[in-house]
């Protein structure tokens, strides 16, 4: 998750600044996001492939993941997802409906909970897996004093808004509030569109090394 040197192309499908997708009902999910006890989110964090020295003091609980960073089409499930489906299942389908796929993908899902004075340090999502999925963000929980940068600007997502965010350029978080930020983070892809030009070859050169 740091800076590297122009790579692949992104999707040209995925936002360069923020696209707002519209309220979806997250009431039932959030209750339960609410009584998720602290050892459990300490035992899923301590669990997280996502461990980046940008996210900080943010704790996550993964229920999707990639099985490899330099590819978005392989993922799976992890323990968490069984349990959850169903309350997650509704909120991202509401998210994604403007999108129109037939196939859609969820490839990363997962729950991210920054303490109050909490940061994401500015970065970019550097890994070849975060280049072509939409990045989508429904906040949970939040407060005043969290501020978020995408796109070149600094914004405020309101709970129960999905917003499609650029992932691909610099962007950082803070929360300068006295409660927890939770969001429900989550990428999303077209199984129809064609892969780009470069992920074969790419994919070659990597397993040639």
């Amino acid at each position: 998750m740091s800076a590297v040197s122009p790579g692949p192309a992104a999707n040209p499908r995925k936002t360069t600044s923020v696209r707002k997708l519209g309220p979806v009902d997250i009431a039932a999910l959030q209750a339960a996001v609410l009584a998720i006890p602290e050892d459990v989110w300490d035992a899923e964090n301590a669990s997280k492939p996502n461990r980046f020295e940008v996210l900080d003091e943010t704790r996550h609980i993964v229920f999707r993941f990639i099985d490899s960073p330099r590819d978005w089409r392989g993922s799976h499930d992890r323990r968490a997802w069984p349990e959850w489906r169903s309350l997650l299942e509704p909120v991202l389908a509401q998210a994604v409906r403007d999108y129109g796929y037939a196939r859609g993908v969820f490839p990363r899902v997962m729950l991210a909970r920054m303490p109050p004075g909490g940061v994401i340090h500015p970065h970019i999502d550097a890994n070849p897996a975060a280049k072509w999925p939409h990045k989508i963000h429904v906040p949970l929980s939040t407060n005043p004093g969290v501020v978020c940068f995408f796109g070149g600007g600094e914004h405020h997502f309101p709970p129960g808004h999905a917003v499609e965010v650029d992932n691909l350029g610099p962007h950082w978080v803070r929360n300068g509030g006295d409660t927890d930020r939770v969001h429900l983070i989550f990428e999303y892809y077209d199984a129809d569109q064609p892969d780009p030009d470069w992920l074969e070859p790419f994919l070659l050169a990597g397993a040639a090394r």
